[in-house]
């Protein structure tokens, strides 16, 4: 169901509230709700054209492309850390200390569940926040590899105003003499804590996610078109046990049949109105 007007968007809020009512209810959050933080989606209205993006095997294979890679990263890096939580995460930080939300699953790297003050969370893309040595398994701190960069291209320089993508990278001008942080154990190669295109969600990570559903009795998709098969198999898991399944996402989702109630509307006034309505 697609809301038009207020009126309608209250109605259907309602109606999804009371099916949720008496339920502890897991989330599965995607791009969709940072955007009013200031980090755009990956796809929709407003998206930007994303013609290549990183795959784990171009990472690895090639060179120019790592360079290209850290040098959007590192541009993009301090505008992607200073972004804050917004209303959509405080709320769902607020069900879950109420006892209404049980967690979040999130496929989000921006780390802006925590911040907001969400306890229960699993990041099954995993997150920005941190650096891995491929080589000997090192984890760094993503402020200590933008230190290392600084140090390595003392030429670099950070505008204040730039165009983000949802990862936090973007376009660099020139990569040339741009030198590639390495790993200050081994001198491995490093790569962000995130799961690029074509790489698996970790095991132990979709394990988690699977058993906070299996604790659950409803879900909450919230600003995901569920393009990526991870949060699929997770909604399909919903849907085999018949528990209350509603979509929030201002476009169509690949599960929006299997949902009881779904809402075309923005994640910061839908879950503000629904913690308000369960409280």
């Amino acid at each position: 169901m697609s809301v038009s007007n207020t009126a309608e968007l209250s109605a259907t809020v309602a109606r999804a509230a009371e099916l949720l009512r008496g339920t502890r209810i897991a989330l599965l959050t995607g791009a969709g709700l940072s955007t009013d933080s200031g980090i755009p989606a990956y796809r929709g209205e407003g998206a930007p054209a994303r013609s290549n993006p990183m795959t784990i095997q171009t990472y690895l294979a090639d060179e120019r492309a790592r360079r290209r890679y850290w040098v959007g990263g590192h541009l993009g890096w301090r505008a992607f850390a200073r972004a804050e939580p917004n209303a959509g995460h405080r709320a769902l930080a607020e069900m879950e200390s109420s006892g209404v939300v049980s967690g979040v699953i999130t496929q989000n790297v921006d780390g802006l569940h925590l911040r907001a003050g969400s306890s229960h969370v699993i990041e099954v893309h995993g997150t920005m926040r941190r650096v891995l040595c491929l080589r000997c398994g090192q984890v760094f701190d993503r402020r200590d590899i933008a230190v290392q960069i600084e140090e390595l291209n003392p030429w670099i320089t950070v505008p204040e105003n730039i165009a983000l993508a949802p990862d936090g990278d973007v376009l660099p001008e020139t990569t040339d003499g741009f030198v590639i942080p390495v790993c200050t154990v081994c001198e491995g190669m490093l790569k962000p804590d995130v799961v690029f295109f074509g790489e698996y969600v970790p095991l132990d990570r979709f394990r988690a996610a699977e058993s906070l559903l299996r604790s659950s009795t409803a879900l909450i998709v919230a600003g995901s078109s569920l393009v990526v098969n991870s949060g699929v198999r997770l909604v399909e898991r919903a849907r085999r046990r018949g528990i209350p399944l509603i979509i929030v996402n201002h476009e169509p989702t690949r599960a929006d049949t299997w949902a009881h109630v779904t809402i075309a509307a923005g994640t910061s006034d839908v879950l503000p109105a629904l913690q308000e309505m369960l409280r």
